[in-house]
């Protein structure tokens, strides 16, 4: 399941995650966000070891400008609560997926 969070809850379920998470910055009116949404439902399910969350940009313009994110979608991967890599736009499933299983 992809946990939705807000400028609230960002630090305790991101920065303070001792794993791997990823975040999903996205806006409801964007195409490719609407895209990649599923294969980030697809791989919360698949990858165990993994947090997957979203961030609307719109709804946390706060978040979106401390990570500095001016396109969407941008998909950050943090690890014990550091962005260690960072992925921007529409990529395929098994892509996105090895980019979070090399960091677990």
């Amino acid at each position: 399941m992809v946990q939705h969070l807000s400028e609230m809850n960002f630090n305790q379920e991101v920065l303070q995650n001792k794993g791997v998470v990823l975040v999903d910055f996205w806006a409801t009116w964007c195409g490719p966000c609407k895209m990649i949404a599923p294969i980030v439902e697809d791989l919360a399910k698949e990858v165990a070891n993994a947090k997957f969350t979203k961030v609307d940009v719109d709804a946390n313009p706060t978040l979106a400008n401390r990570y500095q994110i001016s396109s969407i979608p941008t998909l950050m991967i943090f690890k014990n609560g550091a962005p260690v890599e960072t992925l921007v736009g529409f990529m395929p499933k098994e892509s996105l997926k090895v980019a979070v299983t090399r960091h677990l």
